[in-house]
């Protein structure tokens, strides 16, 4: 095991309550249905939230996928009812040949919860990790709704990153949440930790202004911090300039040039993780998503929207780009403020 940091026993027993909480709010797993744990020892992340698994499902099946083949995991899976658990503990990313997990998964009617690329997160980042996990269904419930409720009726918004300002002037696509509510959803589970709503703009074009991010998703999938921010100017959706870049920044913006063309701004997400800020990070980009901030992506892709000036099949890029937000407002109503969602 590359152990990179020794996780403490109270992180283990947070890991245990935060979980614990996951699975009864979320998934309403009850001792009815059968849960299946594939996970991995290749990081410390990823053997303390098996041993923490391990205490919630004691009935569970738990298969290291470094001892066994392909065909073994799939064979468990096999097994498996409808509304059964399966629990994918990854350091890294698990493949099985042809077969795409989650997709195949859901397919089957499973519930999935995943952990991925563990082993992104040294030194102290588990801990902030495990600490991400917490589940306040009233919060990420209420919270998430409202911030749907207001997007979907909104004309106008404005992203105000100290001094710069984007705007928005052509309404957003209706919100989409990730705030652990599946009750109307077609598929249970997904990527964990979670807590966010996206929308992008109804008309990609209709994007106007200047805005500051404080942090990217470099060519290595990790958090970038460059030393000062970085400003973007957007005219027509698009990124036109950049003031402040950095050598890794270039690269980010030369390769989606190079296959796109041109650098779109699509979605925008408004994370609600409270573990995560500007200044509490961890370096897996996939996670830091969640960060209670606001998050938008450069490049064409965004599968969750249609638009005609985008051929999916073009499409290949799709990176997170992190506002240093002082405030978001809708209609010329602040919403966002001082680090957080004002409901």
């Amino acid at each position: 095991m590359k152990n990179y940091f020794t996780i403490p026993d109270n992180g283990i027993d947070l890991a245990e309550k935060n979980l614990r909480d996951i699975l009864a709010f979320s998934f309403k797993h009850t001792k009815e249905h059968s849960a299946v744990v594939v996970w991995d020892d290749q990081c410390a992340l990823a053997v303390a939230l098996t041993q923490a698994y391990r205490r919630c499902l004691p009935d569970g099946i738990f298969i290291n996928f470094n001892d066994v083949t392909a065909d073994y995991i799939l064979n468990e899976f096999e097994r498996l009812a409808e509304s059964d658990l399966v629990v994918l503990i990854q350091s890294t990313s698990f493949r099985l040949d042809a077969f795409r997990l989650r997709v195949e998964l859901f397919k089957r009617g499973l519930k999935v919860i995943e952990h991925p690329h563990l082993s992104r997160m040294p030194n102290d980042e588990p801990l902030i990790y495990i600490e991400s996990l917490a589940y306040d269904p009233d919060y990420y419930r209420g919270v998430g709704s409202s911030l749907k409720a207001m997007i979907d009726k909104a004309q106008t918004g404005i992203i105000d990153s100290g001094g710069e300002q984007l705007v928005f002037t052509s309404g957003f696509e209706p919100a989409k949440l990730n705030v652990g509510d599946y009750s109307q959803m077609q598929n249970i589970g997904g990527q964990f930790p979670i807590g966010e709503v996206f929308t992008e703009s109804k008309d990609l074009e209709a994007l106007q202004g200047r805005v500051r991010i404080s942090f990217f998703g470099d060519t290595s999938f990790t958090v970038n911090k460059p030393p000062i921010p970085i400003t973007l100017i957007v005219q027509n959706g698009r990124v036109t300039g950049v003031i402040d870049s950095t050598a890794e920044f270039d690269t980010v913006l030369e390769q989606i040039r190079s296959c796109e063309g041109e650098i779109w701004v699509r979605e925008l997400g408004l994370g609600l993780n409270k573990a995560f800020t500007q200044d509490k990070t961890v370096q897996d980009i996939g996670t830091y998503e969640r960060m209670c901030g606001v998050h938008l992506s450069l490049g064409a892709k965004h599968g969750s929207y249609n638009k005609p000036q985008i051929k999916k099949s073009q499409a290949r890029y799709h990176v997170d780009v992190f506002a240093l937000t002082e405030s978001v407002s809708l209609d010329g109503h602040i919403i966002y403020r001082d680090g957080n969602w004002i409901i």
